[in-house]
């Protein structure tokens, strides 16, 4: 078995305390002293203070005190350098795992920032990675770095408030942001100070209390998620409509689904702009079914019927296969 330093450190030091109660078994035996005598003479001895002795030694404490400064001079060096090892190999760790965090955030591009590693952020996580999402997480509390590490995601160790770390986590370049902090206080923070950093990115807040939505609102977030209003309702979603629930969980939160939901912009280039959904082909060619479509002016339009124009700036929400939905987006984006 291999030993950390922190386990070398552990054995060293229970080494060292059995061998002061070695020494100190072995003056009350040799020398006949009383048990605080022969505690103080085994201390300073291996401490190596140079103190004289306690009472004067006979032969055989003179050898038992060489053996004993040999093996006790041995036990404190060891546990020295094991403590020495485990802080400056503690400090090398960070520094190699900061440098190489650097190194993978530069290289992203498009990418989402989470903001928070708790059991929200984790899942956001989990979901990116399945999606292959690139994406980083700004987390301050060390706790959760093993975490991180082990998941092999790339993070900076912060503030997400703080212009430096997003700055970091490379906000300039990115395409979103989501914010799951604790508290709603600090969510209003990052979405401000992201914001004023990043006046394009795409903001996910998440408000704990209902009356702090409107602020998250106002401090520039995108979208305002409340757990427990949208817990609430999915539970009563559960009760009242199992069956369709269960679909929507397939489909959206499960691994090894067939089918997924998207939303492609229609570009001025697609062949799609300008025609209706029957003259466009959409399920014909590609295989995905248009199940809405949200206008530009931000209204939604459920079914829509065969006759309804795409225009430039329609959002469509599509359900298929991944092969399909990435048919789709190629020619909502005029990409042939």
């Amino acid at each position: 078995m291999v030993l950390t330093p922190l386990r070398r450190l552990r054995l060293a030091l229970l080494s060292l305390v059995a061998l002061v109660a070695l020494g100190t078994l072995g003056y009350a035996v040799i020398e006949g002293w009383s048990v605080l005598d022969a505690l103080y003479m085994t201390v300073i001895t291996l401490a190596t203070v140079g103190y004289r002795e306690v009472h004067a030694l006979s032969s055989a404490g003179k050898v038992f005190t060489i053996v004993l400064i040999c093996f006790g001079v041995s036990m404190v060096f060891w546990a020295v350098a094991s403590l020495f090892e485990i802080i400056v190999g503690e400090q090398l760790w960070h520094t190699l795992m900061r440098r190489k965090m650097e190194n993978e955030i530069t290289k992203l591009r498009d990418h989402y920032i989470i903001c928070g590693f708790g059991r929200m952020g984790q899942e956001i996580a989990r979901v990116f990675r399945r999606s292959n999402v690139p994406h980083a997480v700004i987390e301050i509390n060390p706790e959760q770095v093993p975490k991180l590490v082990e998941q092999r995601i790339p993070f900076i160790e912060g503030n997400a408030s703080d212009d430096k770390v997003l700055l970091a986590a490379g906000i300039k370049r990115a395409k979103g942001l989501v914010t799951v902090a604790p508290r709603d206080e600090d969510n209003v923070f990052v979405t401000l100070t992201a914001r004023g950093l990043n006046p394009d990115l795409f903001i996910v807040a998440r408000s704990i209390q209902e009356e702090n939505e409107g602020k998250l609102r106002t401090a520039g977030a995108n979208r305002v998620m409340s757990p427990y209003v949208s817990g609430g309702r999915r539970m009563a979603f559960a009760a009242l409509r199992p069956h369709v629930l269960e679909f929507l969980d397939a489909t959206i939160h499960a691994d090894d689904v067939e089918f997924e939901l998207e939303d492609v912009e229609v570009t001025a280039e697609s062949p799609f702009a300008g025609k209706p959904i029957s003259q466009s082909r959409i399920r014909e060619s590609c295989g995905a079914t248009i199940l809405a479509i949200r206008a530009a002016d931000a209204s939604l339009n459920y079914n829509p019927c065969s006759d309804t124009v795409l225009r430039e700036g329609d959002v469509l929400i599509l359900v298929g296969t991944s092969e399909e939905l990435a048919a789709v987006e190629s020619l909502a984006k005029g990409v042939r």
